[in-house]
This record gives structure tokens, C-alpha cells and sequence, in this order.
């Protein structure tokens, strides 16, 4: 899937963190609080935010001013100086709390590769960090008969918002790639849920769960498909969903959360240089 800017909310929650708990080995539960956030109305369950991580010696990340529009903020904050511009990394909101004024984010960790991990490994109660959002994609269209949901780790927190957020009795097949056993989480529904964890071991990244899905026996009637990870892999779920399983493009929900090598601000440069080139996006069939 091709990479699009998406279109931040020019006010900022500037949140300090209230609470740090491990989830599994390695994922942690950050818990942030704002005043900002009771203002927030409900949303999808797949809702996310767009994180600002100060950079080394600050106590709170540097915000670039909002824009009038999506590209203008955008290249407002890439013309930054590159030790003042703070890390953005894009996140899902496990769980909100407007009456506390809280929202919780969940972060895969994985040592200091990137600034949204290192910083997240270390992080503790009054560190400080700015958001934008939230926005959801997830939105199941009437006569939808079972769902489909399918990602990576990085997915699995919108995966289990969603899951815990089905009306009961509501049939849901979720197929969740992590990198070992103690990677799994069990989630509290009132849905009729089946969960299939593909643990990737020494595997390369999404082949797991590709396959698992290429060669799962998927229930009657129609489905709604959430498909969300790793942009390459994203794309070829999606491919198959159209193709082999002939379901309606309408009825499938798909976001490139990552791209393999790639960091947010050289995806968001790219975004940006191909829109101002008037590039069209090339397709995902």
C-alpha cells in the first residue's frame, strides 16, 4: 500500500504519562494524561493519534505551528532542523477516558531502533509528549455478516480494541502475527471471536500470517475485512481478499501502519514530494 500524509488536527494534546505497565515481554502500556483529552469524542476503535517524542535533552517535544492544510504543516514541521523536529510516530488509542482525562497507547518495544521504542523503554510517570488525533478508519458497512481482522504487532492493539468493542454474538475471525509465544494477549469480548496467533519465530516478517490467511476456510455470507500492518504485507492481504476470495473492495479496510525500512519522516517526505509532483498513487490491485 502506498504510504498517503494523512491529515493531522492543527491543535496538539500536550500529555504528560501517569502510568507504565508491561502488556507482554515486549509490549508496554502507556498511560497519558491531558485536559484536552475529555474533549475528545468517541470514536472508532481504531482510532489513532500521531506521537511527538522530545528529542534528547528536552523535556517536552518542540511543535512545529499548525498549518492551514494538510501539506503546509507537513512541510512546515519537515523544514525543521532535524535536532529540533521531534520524532512522530503514529499510534492506536488502546482505551479513552474522557472523565479522567486520559488515554492509554500501547508500544511494541524493540530496544533502541527507533525513537518511539527507546523512548517508550524508558519511559516514566511526569516524562511529557504531544499528540494529534485521534481519527478511525474502522467502519463496518450494514449487511456485513463476519468480520476479518489481520495484522502484526503493531496492529494488535486496534485489533483488540476492536475485538472487546463487538456487539454480542457479533462473528469475528482475527489472524495476529507476533514474534514468539509470549507475545500473545487475551482480550474480554461479548463477540463470537475465533483468534489465530502466527508466531514468526526466524520467519521473515508477515509470511505467517500471509500464508495463514491464504489458507484459512473463511465463513458464508459477507465479510468486512480490517487489514492492518506492515505496508508490503498489507497490500498482498488485500490482493488475495480481491482476487482469490472475490471480496468487495467497498467491504475491506486497509492501512500500511509501517514500511519496512522506511521511517515516518522519509515516508511523509516521499508523500509529500509525489503530491507535489501531482502524482497519482499507483494502485494496490
Amino acid at each position: 500500500m502506498t504510504t498517503q500524509v494523512e491529515r493531522p488536527a492543527l491543535t496538539y494534546h500536550r500529555a504528560r504519562v501517569t502510568a507504565v505497565r508491561p502488556i507482554t515481554p515486549q509490549m508496554v502500556r502507556v498511560t497519558f494524561e491531558a485536559a484536552s483529552f475529555r474533549e475528545v469524542p468517541a470514536g472508532a476503535p481504531d482510532q489513532y493519534v500521531k506521537a511527538f517524542f522530545p528529542q534528547r535533552g528536552q523535556e517536552e517535544p518542540r511543535l512545529p505551528e499548525g498549518g492551514s492544510d494538510v501539506m503546509s504543516w507537513y512541510r512546515t514541521y519537515l523544514a525543521m532542523p532535524d535536532d529540533v523536529r521531534p520524532p512522530m510516530r503514529t499510534y492506536t488509542v488502546r482505551a479513552h477516558r474522557p472523565e479522567a482525562a486520559e488515554i492509554d497507547v500501547d508500544f511494541a518495544l524493540h530496544g533502541d531502533t527507533g525513537p518511539a521504542s527507546a523512548w517508550a523503554s524508558r519511559a516514566a510517570p511526569g516524562d511529557r509528549v504531544a499528540f494529534t488525533g485521534p481519527y478511525g478508519l474502522y467502519d463496518v458497512p450494514g449487511g456485513t455478516d463476519w468480520q476479518l481482522l489481520v495484522g502484526d504487532e503493531t496492529a494488535l492493539p486496534a485489533i483488540g480494541a476492536i475485538i472487546e468493542r463487538l456487539p454480542a454474538g457479533t462473528r469475528a475471525s482475527a489472524y495476529i502475527e507476533v514474534s514468539e509465544r509470549g507475545e500473545r494477549q487475551t482480550f474480554e469480548t461479548r463477540g463470537a471471536v475465533e483468534v489465530h496467533w502466527l508466531v514468526r519465530g526466524a520467519r521473515p516478517m508477515g509470511e505467517a500470517l500471509l500464508d495463514a490467511v491464504r489458507a484459512a476456510s473463511f465463513p458464508g455470507g459477507a465479510p468486512y475485512a480490517w487489514v492492518s500492518g506492515e505496508a508490503g504485507v498489507v497490500k498482498l492481504v488485500r490482493r488475495h481478499l480481491v482476487r482469490e476470495r472475490e471480496v468487495d473492495k467497498r467491504r475491506i479496510c486497509f492501512t500500511g501502519y509501517w514500511r519496512a525500512g522506511i521511517s515516518e519522516e522519509a515516508a511523509s517526505r516521499e508523500a509529500v514530494r509525489a503530491a507535489d509532483a501531482g502524482e497519482t498513487p499507483p494502485s494496490d490491485d
